[in-house]
């Protein structure tokens, strides 16, 4: 997979910084049509209180599918078995606040299970249509990126979209 060699941020191209990207995997869970948002706790270190989809570091050793894999176990219950499709998106070169690179590599989980178990990492879920996540103001700044990264799944009996 190739990376863009310049960070997108508001639409505007910025160079790089010099400091290799930190590697993360970022999994949009969907449910006939529906997308997942889930609500950070104060038990986790960052983005507390802030709505996005299922993230981790990427492990050394792990491939990002593996990786993405695992998240959704951890985070959501959700099993391999659960899942009616899965695709990996576009690779995404993020800035955070202070405009260190982060390399996102980006999935789409289509899941035939409506119910979920958030692990301590959350507060709660909520399934909502993909036109009102803007409707969420306390969101993560990089969720609409993500998304537009994301594959969307082909339309699949049980998948609503």
């Amino acid at each position: 997979m190739s990376i863009a060699p310049l960070l997108w941020v508001g639409g505007e191209a910025h160079p790089p910084a010099e400091c290799p990207p930190r590697t993360v995997v970022a999994v949009i869970v969907k449910w006939r049509g529906r997308i997942a948002l889930f609500k950070r706790s104060h038990s986790v270190g960052h983005d507390r209180g802030l709505w996005h989809c299922i993230t981790g570091y990427l492990e050394p050793g792990t491939s990002p599918e593996g990786q993405a894999f695992t998240e959704l176990r951890e985070e959501t219950g959700l099993t391999e078995n659960d899942l009616i499709d899965f695709r990996q998106g576009t690779p995404l070169l993020l800035p955070d606040k202070e405009g260190n690179p982060w390399l996102v590599h980006t999935f789409t989980a289509v899941t035939r299970r409506r119910r979920l178990t958030v692990n301590d990492e959350h507060d709660t879920f909520r399934w909502t249509a993909p036109s009102r996540i803007r409707r969420f103001s306390n969101r993560v700044t990089w969720l609409d990126q993500v998304l537009e990264a994301a594959p969307a799944p082909p339309n699949q009996h049980g998948t609503g979209s």
